[in-house]
């Protein structure tokens, strides 16, 4: 799976999950999610539809605000956890 399909399958899960008040299909990969709107109740929603979509499991040092802030720090993580599984 490249760079762009885990990308455009983190924008389909924050779209779902995200309860977000912008469209997410046109938001920079780098801008920030919360400043956005996303909420940490919603991040727990998104997280969890994250590990569903990809099959995997956020390790305890990956549940970080930082690393669910943007697009481009998710997809970081999944591509992480993807190589190492």
């Amino acid at each position: 799976m490249d760079r762009a399909e885990v990308e455009q399958r983190v924008r389909s899960v924050l779209t779902a999950r995200g309860k977000m008040p912008i469209d997410v299909s046109q938001l920079d990969a780098t801008a920030s999610l919360y400043d956005a709107g996303m909420t940490s109740h919603s991040t727990a929603k998104v997280m969890l539809g994250l590990e569903d979509q990809f099959d995997l499991e956020f390790p305890d040092e990956l549940l970080e605000r930082s690393v669910f802030d943007r697009i481009t720090t998710i997809v970081d993580a999944i591509e992480k956890l993807l190589i190492d599984s």
